[in-house]
């Protein structure tokens, strides 16, 4: 079992037509670390787990950030070391403004800066 967002590193998961168990766990934990660190008066909305990826919105008054991660099983580490950030329109914007490529330990800090 995994007790820290961290253990998820260097996991080689499962592959298949259908999701792994190991990537609903993977999931569920990285949604929980994204909603921890959210900035202040920020919320998790449109959350979307794909098949080996996952992506959401951050929504603070009347502005949004989409993030999203690529498929863990062929970009290894990718979902700690190079999230998608940019602005957005809504929460259905999946075009949106600049692509920014960040440090999940940096979320709080760079989704609060495209808040602003």
């Amino acid at each position: 079992m995994v007790d820290n967002i961290k253990d998820w590193l260097d996991w080689e998961f499962s592959s298949g037509g259908t999701t792994g168990e190991d990537f609903k766990r993977f999931a569920r934990d990285f949604r929980k670390s994204i909603k921890e660190k959210l900035p202040e008066r920020a919320e998790l909305v449109n959350w979307n787990n794909g098949h080996y990826y996952v992506s959401g919105f951050v929504k603070r008054e009347n502005k949004y950030v989409y993030f999203s991660i690529s498929d863990v099983r062929f970009f290894k580490d990718d979902w700690y070391g190079h999230i998608l950030i940019r602005t957005a329109e809504n929460d259905k914007d999946y075009t949106g403004g600049s692509n920014c490529f960040i440090l999940l330990e940096s979320f709080t800090r760079e989704v609060d800066k495209l808040l602003n």
